[in-house]
């Protein structure tokens, strides 16, 4: 587990300044749906896959809110930012079901079955053909343009 300061290859969790729980590194349970399922998503470039033993993991700050995604108004001045902070320590490599299951140990609506969480990087909009209902969860930070420093906005639907 990942602990402040250190560089194992864990994730860690944290929030408003609170201390936080280590949280287990993605990779490890189950593993998502295979790339025919249809919840897998529609297959697009990957970016290379990084390895977590030898790679430094990146500081990722997300943003939850039920209901729907923050406005760029709430961002527009550093450090003051919206109260509703995860930090997440992980890889460029780390899936969106990764990210997903990490959002899910700290907020309770998300658990819900019919709960849908949805990803927006700050500032920037992507568009993915919706066809009856995709899941992205097998697409990657690397995959969706995130730099280090964006911030994820993930509304809980």
């Amino acid at each position: 587990m990942a602990g402040v300061g250190g560089g194992d290859q864990g994730h860690r969790r944290g929030g408003g300044g609170g201390g936080g729980r280590p949280v287990p590194p993605p990779g490890r349970g189950p593993p998502g749906p295979p790339p025919h399922h249809p919840l897998a998503g529609k297959p697009g470039p990957r970016s290379q896959p990084v390895d977590r033993e030898k790679t430094c993991p990146l500081l990722l700050r997300v943003f939850t809110k039920i209901g729907g995604h923050h406005s760029d108004g709430d961002f527009a001045i550093r450090g003051k930012e919206p109260k509703d902070e995860v930090q997440i320590y992980t890889w460029m490599d780390a899936t969106l079901r990764e990210l997903t299951d990490l959002v899910k140990e700290v907020a309770p609506e998300a658990r819900r079955k019919d709960a849908v969480l949805s990803f927006a990087i700050v500032g920037k909009t992507y568009s993915y053909p919706n066809v009856r209902r995709p899941d992205s969860g097998s697409k990657a930070l690397g995959d969706l343009k995130f730099e280090i420093g964006d911030y994820l906005d993930v509304a809980i639907i």
